[in-house]
């Protein structure tokens, strides 16, 4: 059985132990083996783009972009203000997760203009534990395609949780490494700290 033929929960394991058992050591929030797991994702739904992006101060940036061959239309790297975005009208519940065909939603959803036509889109959160929304995971074709299902969401879905799970870890990592330091770092060595240990002591 192909891992995108199992059930929701299945799926879910199987796309953690897989990136888990096959991951490096790369400091990449999303690493090589993500992004792997992202193209096999798109070529299984049949679309022409997947990207992971990541919101930040009013802007959708794509940290990550797996585009069908010849059909290079965003790249790594670029983005774009959040409110000129599909992603902002599916957060904002405008746009459903799952569309066959943007066009019939661009009046009622109040879509931006695009420099190329979407037709299918798929959209799922990345939510950290916290319950921050660290960014997106889209799929889009510029066709329409009216074959694409609930379960097609789910394997999307699915992706959003893992990715968020290691990014969360990175985060943890990061936060970890840093108080380290602080605790490295002799307090007597910190001059605003003598200067208190002098007033204190004056008293």
């Amino acid at each position: 059985m192909h891992i995108w033929d199992y059930a929701p929960d299945a799926l879910e394991v199987s796309v953690t132990e897989l990136i888990v058992t096959t991951a490096d050591q790369s400091d990449d929030l999303v690493d090589d083996t993500v992004r792997q797991v992202l193209q096999d994702l798109r070529e299984n739904l049949k679309m022409d783009v997947i990207f992971l992006s990541e919101i930040r101060e009013g802007k959708r940036m794509f940290k990550h972009v797996d585009n069908k061959p010849g059909c290079d239309l965003i790249a790594t790297g670029g983005g774009s203000r959040l409110e000129e975005s599909f992603c902002q009208c599916v957060l904002d519940g405008r746009l459903p997760k799952l569309v066959h065909d943007a066009e019939t939603h661009r009046k009622s959803a109040k879509l931006p203009d695009t420099p190329f036509r979407v037709g299918a889109h798929i959209s799922a959160p990345i939510v950290l534990a916290n319950g921050q929304i660290y960014g997106t995971l889209c799929t889009f074709s510029t066709a329409a395609d009216p074959s694409l299902t609930q379960k097609d969401l789910q394997k999307l879905e699915c992706v959003a949780r893992v990715a968020a799970k290691r990014i969360d870890l990175r985060f943890a990592k990061e936060r970890d490494e840093t108080i380290a330091s602080w605790q490295l770092q002799p307090l007597a060595e910190a001059p605003f700290n003598k200067a208190w240990g002098d007033k204190l002591g004056s008293k």
